[in-house]
């Protein structure tokens, strides 16, 4: 099926930070940064022209650094945190500052420039995530369905919470959480939950998730030995409260209910590598995305622990009299979770995968050596679900 052929693209650079553009809910539209110690890096605004199955892009130059991870504010299409690497008395910091790029890129849907020679925008540079104590930081996440002002920053092994003020030009840090305890105590990933008023974040340090209140700072809960070796990545879903799902390198998607932390509600032993990256579908839940240093993504289907764990109800009148029985049967029966799809299309480890803001059933993949991929749901999947 033309349909569902992949979209490749290549940076020309190293590359392992991916977000959507989260504002962006018409054109389909991924930011990349890149990893370069040679040349300046660059964020790649990638708009991708479904219809013909085209990718526009622009360039925006990133000097301060090399980016080690980047997100879109919610609300302001033109405005992004990254985490990026720099020298400083010949020691390597791990930086976060917030920008925002020109006017005329904000939108989607771009053609790309026709001048393969013309030149690189600069971005704006907003405020730093300034704190001169905490030296690394690991990610920026923003308050989902915010308007763009509270975000938080994972330093080491503290949790600092922001408010952006003045146009976003000025960071105030509002309040902050340390881990306390013996061992590796630095975060490696956190996700703000859409859930509970968007009060709840969760995170990820060495083998343990935590959750906490940003209210008090406080933590709620904590899942000790959540995976055999460090984690990597966590995810909330978006329609089920107390859903979680986390990967490592113990090569294991597991999912938790948070109310019950003493083991997972499932595992998933797709990947044979370590797991860098997990992500659910934020309309239909039981369609989980993953990507991992094996070089492959994997879409799954998690139907048992989703919001539809009998499939969609179907309304009484559309079923016949001797379908009755039959089908109210086959409805007690929780459907079968399985692999939808392995995608081979890198060749180096997977350190992203996410989902288009813009269209449901499309997502984007980056290996290090800067392929982006842009695949779809396969269709007759998608028809399944929506039918």
């Amino acid at each position: 099926m033309e349909d569902d052929a992949p979209v490749i693209y290549g940076l020309e650079f190293q590359a392992r930070a991916l977000t959507p553009q989260t504002a962006e809910t018409d054109a389909i539209r991924f930011l990349v940064g890149t990893q370069s110690l040679k040349y300046d890096n660059q964020i790649h605004i990638i708009d991708f022209d479904d219809e013909n199955n085209i990718i526009n892009k622009n360039v925006l130059l990133h000097q301060a650094g090399e980016i080690w991870h980047i997100s879109a504010s919610p609300a302001d299409r033109g405005v992004l945190a990254t985490c990026y690497n720099r020298t400083s008395d010949s020691k390597v910091l791990t930086c976060a500052a917030v920008w925002r790029m020109p006017k005329e890129l904000e939108s989607g849907s771009h053609e790309s420039p026709d001048d393969s020679s013309s030149t690189a925008q600069t971005l704006e540079l907003l405020c730093h995530l300034d704190n001169t104590a905490h030296s690394n930081m690991a990610c920026v996440v923003w308050e989902p369905m915010g308007d763009g002002k509270k975000i938080i920053s994972l330093a080491d092994n503290h949790i600092l919470l922001w408010d952006l003020q003045e146009s976003s030009s000025q960071a105030v840090l509002a309040s902050s959480a340390s881990l306390e305890g013996k061992g590796q105590l630095k975060f490696t990933s956190g996700r703000w939950s859409p859930h509970h008023n968007c009060t709840q974040v969760a995170t990820a340090n060495d083998t343990t998730l935590r959750g906490w209140d940003t209210r008090s700072m406080s933590q709620i809960y904590c899942i000790e030995s959540a995976h055999g070796q460090l984690v990597r990545d966590l995810d909330f879903n978006p329609n089920k409260q107390y859903y979680l799902a986390s990967c490592g390198d113990d090569c294991k998607v597991k999912f938790w209910d948070t109310r019950n932390v003493t083991e997972p509600v499932k595992t998933l032993e797709e990947h044979s590598h370590w797991v860098w990256n997990v992500r659910y579908n934020h309309s239909h839940d039981q369609l989980v995305l993953t990507g991992s240093s094996d070089s492959r993504v994997i879409l799954s289907n998690m139907v048992s622990i989703s919001s539809e764990p009998f499939g969609h109800l179907v309304d009484d009148d559309d079923i016949s009299d001797q379908e009755d029985h039959r089908s109210e049967e086959k409805s007690k029966e929780p459907l079968q979770d399985n692999v939808i799809a392995t995608y081979e299309e890198h060749e180096d480890s997977v350190y992203a995968v996410d989902w288009s803001s813009a269209d449901p059933w499309l997502f984007a993949s980056l290996s290090y050596d800067g392929r982006l991929v842009i695949n779809r749901v396969p269709r007759a999947l998608k028809y399944h679900i929506l039918l």
